[in-house]
């Protein structure tokens, strides 16, 4: 399935890193979402994008935002990594790879001449009305969380301004 901006974002819930179920609707509550999906945890890129998200996140959440990053990789895989690198936001279990295809992310990767299905690392960022505002397809860890905050800041100041009450 290929998503576009402005489609809505495929709903969902899966095991988050602190045990709990996590759904779209629940990360949204009238704030944006930054849906970063990933290969694997505790490995070299994986590890520098969830730093730089983590070093980022009270920016991203002073912008209304708030973070989740899914991979395929199991609960106590994302505990651990969570707890080692003090990720201060959920890392979703996607264990059979069931929302990263609704999202169109799980793609035949190769490496070394050897084919295989695996994540495209992709970020969403998500509308409180549930729409793609943002695709960053084959993300480039370098810069990205910075480039993404900026994206986000520069919607966020398009946005209407709220409407008055009023006067009697």
């Amino acid at each position: 399935m290929t998503l576009n901006e402005g489609d809505k974002a495929p709903a969902f819930t899966m095991p988050g890193s602190d045990g709990k179920l996590v759904s779209l609707d629940e990360l949204r509550k009238e704030r944006w979402v930054v849906l970063y999906f990933y290969p694997k945890d505790d490995t070299p890129g994986c590890t520098k994008e969830a730093c730089d998200f983590r070093d980022l996140k009270k920016q991203f959440h002073q912008a209304g935002a708030v973070i989740a990053g899914v991979s395929p990789d199991k609960i106590a895989s994302h505990q651990k990594f969570a707890a080692k690198f003090t990720l201060p936001f959920p890392l979703l279990s996607d264990e059979g790879s069931k929302i990263a295809t609704a999202y169109g992310v799980w793609k035949e990767k190769s490496l070394y001449g050897r084919t295989y299905m695996g994540v495209e690392r992709t970020t969403f960022l998500i509308r409180p009305d549930g729409r793609l505002a943002r695709i960053y397809p084959k993300v480039k860890v370098d810069g990205h969380a910075d480039a993404l905050l900026a994206d986000l800041k520069e919607l966020r100041r398009q946005e209407p301004a709220p409407a008055k009450p009023a006067r009697r």
